[in-house]
């Protein structure tokens, strides 16, 4: 089966390409919705998570809130890699599955939506690696806009990925999403045809 990696800073528009690549019938494991079902109600990840972090952490009803980890979390480079090393392993042996799954249903292509693709090198081990390109200013202004960060959090949580030229260096494909959703869209429907034809 040939696997797209997909991956760009935080506020670059990513998961929007990567509805964009299913709509196109490349079905798409997202590490961070496999991160969620890691964390859900109950979980051993979540357990872990709660006892480096803080118990408090967890609603009545068991389910965690992630906003106060991002910010528990993202406060230091320490931090960071504390959460990493309890979350990573448990992705990965996750996403390897639901690629193992797609793979006996016959399936082509399949792209593996992966905010840290380029941290851990897991971009060595895909056939074809995207990045969504967006200046870092820009990524700031769509994530307090957008997502309701405040500037300082955005700040803090794009430090902690990959330089925008370190990506770019790893890239097969870089798609530029700077400018409009349609042509956010034209761009990828020509990154499709690239990949039909190594099909």
């Amino acid at each position: 089966m040939f696997t797209i990696g997909l991956t760009g800073g935080i506020g670059s528009g990513k998961s929007t390409v990567a509805k964009m690549f299913a709509d196109a019938g490349f079905p798409v494991v997202d590490a961070d919705q496999v991160a969620r079902d890691n964390m859900a109600p109950g979980s051993p990840v979540l357990a872990e998570v709660a006892r480096v972090f803080g118990e408090d952490l967890i609603g009545a009803g068991g389910e965690l809130d992630r906003a106060e980890l991002a910010r528990r979390a993202f406060a230091s480079e320490e931090q960071t890699r504390k959460l990493n090393e309890i979350t990573h392993p448990a992705i990965r042996r996750e996403s390897d599955r639901r690629f193992a799954q797609l793979e006996q249903r016959g399936v082509k292509a399949a792209v593996y939506d992966m905010p840290l693709l380029v941290e851990l090198g897991l971009n060595e081990e895909m056939d074809l690696t995207v990045v969504v390109d967006v200046a870092a200013e820009e990524r700031v202004r769509r994530l307090v806009e957008h997502r309701g960060l405040d500037e300082g959090d955005a700040r803090n949580r794009i430090a902690r990925q990959a330089g925008d030229e370190e990506r770019r260096a790893r890239a097969d494909i870089v798609i530029d999403n700077n400018g409009s959703l349609e042509e956010l869209r034209a761009r990828v429907e020509g990154v499709v045809d690239k990949i039909e034809k190594m099909l």
